[in-house]
């Protein structure tokens, strides 16, 4: 068995007001499981109940470990970190109660992932203070802390990234898909930063739609409409390489699949999402076998 985990997004579960139809919770944790993926990331604040214990029962009852949580507060206005604090406690709480290992956090411009933001000076004091914070409160509950870079949000383009890796010693969660939109190569940054890999998240993405993003000329939320997100082995992204990159600087955690989608109303049984999700995780699986058979992976369990 793999390291490969799914997350409720790959079913258009969003923190984002007005993403779309949202479906519920006891059918995307059983087609996650379904698709033959072990673990799932927790989705956004609320998505899952509030209780840990309810989460873990949840989980134990759809046959899946957790992977990690996400959240995304608004981390360089020091007169918000308070309610920063507040959130990334929240979460990491849910996640540690639940039997994960993994904070996953992303620095918000504010709503949504359509607009960008370059900070100042004082902007990115604030947000490297708040950074400090929130590595404290991942400690104290015994987690990793991995920072996403992530469009739309103040940390997306690949001088963010420069910037956070040289000022910082934060662990990475490494989303191939969000790092080429802000012109980052991630299997290259798997190779010159592996060691910093705290968690990965496995998208493959469409070249035009990606370019057409990063460029201004498409807005994120809609490029997601018309497909940006593409089953894994149908896009641009060398997922063989980034995997042996990350195996090869000692990565041992997860591999989430996430492919960001849309909804407009609740899929027939077995359609929607899932089919792309299957068609990943075949496609994930067979990597495996051949890397395994080479010698070139060694798989660790978990």
């Amino acid at each position: 068995m793999t390291r490969l985990a799914g997350a409720p997004i790959s079913w258009g579960i969003c923190e984002v007001p007005g993403w779309g139809y949202q479906m519920q919770p006891e059918r995307v944790l059983a087609e996650i499981r379904e698709t033959g993926l072990r673990a799932t990331e927790l989705g956004p604040p609320g998505y899952l109940p509030a209780d840990p214990a309810t989460v873990a029962r949840l989980l134990d009852a759809a046959g899946l470990e957790l992977a990690a949580g996400f959240v995304s507060p608004v981390l360089h206005r020091p007169e918000l970190m308070d309610g920063a604090s507040y959130e990334l406690s929240q979460v990491a709480s849910a996640v540690a109660e639940a039997g994960g290992h993994v904070l996953v956090v992303a620095a918000a411009a504010g709503w949504g992932y359509d607009a960008r933001q370059t900070l100042d000076k004082p902007a990115w004091s604030a947000l490297l203070a708040c950074l400090a914070r929130a590595q404290e409160i991942a400690a104290r509950h015994d987690l990793e802390l991995a920072f996403h870079p992530h469009a739309g949000t103040v940390v997306e383009r690949a001088e963010d990234v420069g910037r956070l890796l040289e000022l910082t010693d934060v662990g990475l969660c490494l989303d191939t898909g969000h790092l080429l939109i802000g012109g980052v190569d991630p299997v290259q940054l798997a190779a010159t930063a592996g060691s910093r890999v705290r968690h990965v998240h496995l998208k493959d993405v469409d070249g035009p739609l990606v370019r057409r993003v990063r460029s201004g000329d498409l807005p994120y939320s809609d490029a997601v409409r018309q497909g940006l997100f593409r089953p894994l082995g149908t896009g641009v992204v060398d997922v063989r390489a980034l995997v042996r990159h990350c195996e090869a600087a000692g990565y041992r955690g997860w591999y989430v699949l996430e492919q960001d989608v849309m909804l407009t109303a609740e899929p027939q049984p077995g359609m929607g999402p899932v089919r792309d999700v299957r068609r990943s995780v075949v496609f994930f699986e067979s990597l495996v076998a051949l890397k395994n058979e080479t010698g070139d992976v060694r798989w660790q369990p978990i």
